[in-house]
């Protein structure tokens, strides 16, 4: 496998967790509209995709954490 296939394949797979979690959190009627994957390049030439939650708004952020809360307390 190429360094360059690596990457792709590494953005792709934080794009498909990116769409997992945007998707669990809509059933849980959260939604973080500025959700994005963000391509990094190491100096080796390797990369990999950040998912980056972006800023949302305090009462985002205490559903989000309600949420998270409620499933630690499974």
């Amino acid at each position: 496998m190429t360094a360059e296939h690596g990457t792709l394949a590494r953005i792709q797979e934080a794009e498909e967790a990116r769409e997992a979690l945007g998707a669990a959190l809509r059933r849980a009627g959260i939604q973080l509209p500025a959700m994005d994957v963000r391509p990094v390049a190491r100096a080796d030439g390797r990369g990999y995709g950040l998912v980056s939650l972006g800023d949302c708004a305090a009462a985002v952020a205490h559903q989000l954490a309600a949420v998270i809360e409620k499933g630690a307390a499974r």
